[in-house]
């Protein structure tokens, strides 16, 4: 037997009755619907919940505050780049690693430890991280955001105000 020879058994199916089509044999005029009444027109608009406040206005609006500014940083530990064994690291060996995407703005976290000297280009440091990497030896250097105060704002927002 083959997918396209599958049927239902005999008699399980059966015709959708046609209903609305003038008052010859069943389902003629009213077609089923009793007479008059909500139920017997077509005049219930979706959503509707027979007069109760519908779902769609109990739930509450503009919750919250989405900062059409912020800068989202893509983190890298000190134990990620200690395991690549480069002592030169900037964004473009991020990316080439795999340890961040073009275009993200890095930020160099502290969680692992440094056995050698290594000079680290980031857009960002924390604390711990900037101490590790000095007290190893190396340096940390910060590299500007590509905008000056914030970032341009994401959405259909008017330039000219």
């Amino acid at each position: 037997m083959k997918l396209h020879d599958l049927q239902p058994p005999k008699g399980s199916t059966h015709r959708k009755r046609i209903v609305g089509r003038g008052i010859a044999g069943k389902g003629g005029k009213t077609a089923g619907r009793g007479t008059k009444g909500q139920k017997a027109r077509r005049s219930i608009p979706a959503g509707f919940e027979g007069g109760q406040l519908p779902l769609l206005q109990r739930i509450p609006k503009l919750k919250g505050f989405t900062n059409p500014f912020r800068v989202e940083y893509t983190p890298v530990n000190l134990d990620a780049i200690s395991a690549l064994g480069i002592t030169e690291l900037n964004i473009e060996v991020f990316v080439a690693n795999g340890l961040a995407r073009k275009g993200d703005f890095v930020k160099v976290l502290g969680r692992g430890e440094l056995s050698s000297a290594i000079n680290i280009s980031a857009h960002r440091f924390s604390q711990s991280a900037r101490s590790a990497i000095e007290a190893a030896g190396g340096s940390a250097t910060e590299v500007a955001l590509p905008f000056a105060v914030r970032p341009p704002a994401s959405g259909n927002q008017h330039q000219n105000r």
